[in-house]
């Protein structure tokens, strides 16, 4: 069975908050559950399926937490290991709808880990995202703001296909 580690950056909550419904949906305890803030990019390594999310600030910026926690992480071996990611957005900044996922996407490809959990956004009505198109995504992108409605059933079908990588 892989061990699961789920890291996020939160300004508000919200964040904080899918990451521990998503901790709930893979059956991850709360002790694998890590405020980057607070945690070592180190700790990455201690994981076989390592879930990281975040959400997008301003013109498309990552929480403030993230950027020291992915300075450390992106120099990491972690190839033989699982990367998947979320985020939360607003799909009003129609021009950088969920753009974090996208670069921690990016920065985190640098690793050599296997990158799974792509998932469409065909729900939100956006118009560019460094995360994809609505068709696929890098990972899973949930606009708690305008679509609450539909987050948990999209948490529970994106845990189902990264359980499955």
């Amino acid at each position: 069975m892989k061990r699961i580690g789920i890291f996020y950056g939160s300004n508000t909550g919200t964040t904080a908050d899918v990451a521990r419904r998503i901790a709930e949906k893979l059956g991850v305890a709360s002790a694998d559950v890590h405020d980057v803030s607070d945690t070592a990019p180190s700790r990455l390594g201690d994981y076989d399926l390592i879930v990281l999310g975040s959400s997008t600030w301003g013109s498309g910026d990552l929480e403030e937490d993230l950027y020291d926690f992915l300075d450390g992480a992106e120099v990491l071996d972690l190839k033989g290991k699982e990367i998947a990611i979320f985020g939360t957005g607003d799909q009003t900044m129609a021009d950088t709808f969920c753009n974090a996922v996208g670069e921690i996407y990016r920065r985190m490809k640098r690793t050599g880990a296997t990158m799974v959990g792509s998932f469409p956004a065909d729900m939100y009505n956006f118009d560019h995202s460094s995360a994809g198109t609505p068709l696929e995504m890098v990972g899973l992108c949930l606009d708690e703001v305008n679509r609450p409605e539909i987050t948990d059933r999209r948490i529970a079908e994106w845990v189902d296909l990264i359980k499955k990588s």
